[in-house]
């Protein structure tokens, strides 16, 4: 289902933002590649003081590249539904309205969202037309009545990942990239410097975004070694792993004289 929202969503003109929460990052240094000069390698302190953790609200959209982020030095739900709350709003005053036919076929919308689920969220009795999908952790504070209600009151469909399916979440892949990015052979003071690499180093990815798209290249070459077979004796039979051939024949229990 995820998996279908990443490669149809924004093609049936429902945008997909995924979101996450990266940390927490310490006051510590952090190895890394970098540019010095020959002879003056990098060199990191053995002893620092530690002066709290920094961690990043991320929300992404895989489909144009753009990220938003949000560094706090905690993120309990009293701090990350309102930072959501208004960042999806934001997002969905700069979309364009509904037609008509969306309103018709909006209930059958939300429930193709729903197929397959052993554990389906309960949809309010009278639903907006379904305008995003937001792919989230399988976490018990994203489930919350009153924070999915609201989602729902806006037409956003939380789609949850499975527990330990995490990686179905491209979020986690771009704070990947902005972590290396903000920390790599940096040794940070204080959390507020940590917050303010992150959003500067958020700021210049968004100047120029790269989209991400969902399994790529890889997933084509793992697709195809998946599908090929291996021909035995010029025959129409296939095998899925090629037979092993070896100089040595082997003993079937008996010796053969010549």
């Amino acid at each position: 289902m995820i998996e279908d929202a990443y490669r149809l969503g924004d093609g049936l003109g429902l945008p997909v933002w995924c979101t996450d929460q990266a940390g927490p990052f310490q006051t510590m240094p952090y190895p890394g590649q970098g540019w010095r000069p020959a002879g003056e390698p990098a060199r990191l302190p053995h002893e620092y003081l530690r002066d709290g953790t920094a961690k990043v609200l991320t929300l992404f959209h895989p489909a144009d590249g753009h990220v938003r982020v949000h560094g706090v030095r905690s993120c309990p739900n009293t701090v990350l539904h309102p930072w959501l709350k208004r960042e999806l709003a934001a997002i969905l005053a700069g979309m364009p309205k509904p037609d008509a036919v969306a309103e018709v076929v909006s209930r059958r919308t939300w429930e193709r969202w729903q197929d397959g689920l052993t554990l389906k969220p309960t949809l309010l009795a009278e639903l907006p037309p379904l305008r995003m999908l937001l792919v989230l952790d399988n976490l018990a504070g994203h489930k919350t009545p009153a924070f999915v209600c609201w989602l729902f009151e806006h037409g956003i469909m939380p789609l949850y990942t499975p527990v330990g399916g995490s990686w179905l979440n491209m979020a986690e892949s771009i704070q990947r990239v902005l972590k290396r990015r903000a920390l790599d052979g940096q040794h940070p003071s204080h959390t507020g410097q940590i917050i303010a690499w992150f959003e500067a180093v958020a700021g210049h990815w968004n100047e120029a975004p790269t989209p991400f798209v969902w399994g790529g290249k890889r997933a084509a070459r793992r697709q195809r070694w998946r599908e090929r077979r291996h021909r035995l004796g010029g025959s129409g039979a296939t095998t899925l792993a090629p037979l092993r051939r070896g100089s040595s024949r082997p003993v079937y229990g008996h010796v053969q004289h010549k």
